[in-house]
């Protein structure tokens, strides 16, 4: 059996040939291709919690013992230690080093912003 015969305009749209003679659209921004002065306010994700484990044995600890701490004094020594290593190493870190993951929070990419405005002229 013979394929149907189709007119040519079918053919041609089918096949795609009719786009050929048009122009691909032209864009056009709304407005002028530039950084903005600030970037929206977002909340950063927070870091994992430290010392978890100091905590929970201190914990277990107390509820072992009626909330008394002088048979805990060495799991309470222990937790707080934990948290003073902690605390020196988040202030040994520098703030203006991104994270590991490579980003700036937007407090900071809003110092940088307002430090290097856009130029909004010609010069």
């Amino acid at each position: 059996m013979a394929a149907p015969a189709y007119p040519t305009w079918v053919t041609r749209w089918v096949s795609g040939q009719w786009r050929n003679k048009k122009r691909p659209p032209t864009l056009r921004p709304p407005r002028t291709l530039a950084l903005a002065d600030k970037v929206a306010n977002r909340r950063e994700q927070g870091t994992e919690a430290t010392c978890i484990t100091e905590m929970s044995v201190m914990m277990a600890c107390w509820k072992q013992n009626d909330f008394n701490d002088a048979p805990c004094a060495q799991e309470i020594r222990m937790f707080y230690d934990c948290v003073a290593r902690a605390e020196k190493a988040r202030m040994n870190q520098n703030e203006d080093v991104p994270s590991s993951r490579g980003n700036l929070p937007s407090s900071k990419v809003n110092k940088l912003l307002k430090r290097f405005p856009q130029m909004t002229r010609y010069v």
